[in-house]
C-alpha cells in the first residue's frame, strides 16, 4: 500500500451490507474523523466479494478491522461501537488527536 508519512492505513472485513456492517463503518468513520482528522485511509472489504484476500489475512469474524500503519498491527473485532476499546486498539491518544509513537 502505498501512503505518506503519519496516514493510519486501516482495512475493515465485512459480511455482505448489513446494519451491523453499516454500523461498524460508520462508527469507524466518526472515531477516523474525529481523531485522525482526515490523515487516514480507510479500505472495506466484503468477504464475500474478496473470500481469498480474507482468507489471506485469515479473517474468522466479520466485522474486523485491521490496522496496517503505522506499526504493529492491530486487529480489533465486533462493531467498533465501543469507542475507547477502539483508540485502545488503534493505539490513539483520545484528547491528542493524533497516533503514539
Amino acid at each position: 500500500m502505498n501512503t505518506t508519512n503519519n496516514t493510519t492505513i486501516l482495512r475493515l472485513y465485512v459480511t455482505g451490507n448489513t446494519q451491523r456492517t453499516e454500523q461498524a463503518i460508520s462508527n469507524l468513520k466518526k472515531i477516523c474523523e474525529e481523531q485522525l482528522q482526515g490523515k487516514y485511509r480507510m479500505e472495506v472489504i466484503d468477504v464475500l466479494e474478496r473470500p481469498q484476500l480474507a482468507e489471506d489475512e485469515k479473517i474468522l469474524a466479520t466485522p474486523t478491522l485491521i490496522k496496517h500503519l503505522p506499526p504493529p498491527l492491530r486487529r480489533i473485532i465486533g462493531d467498533l461501537s465501543d469507542k475507547q476499546k477502539v483508540l485502545l486498539g488503534l493505539d490513539i491518544n483520545p484528547g491528542e488527536n493524533q497516533v503514539r509513537h
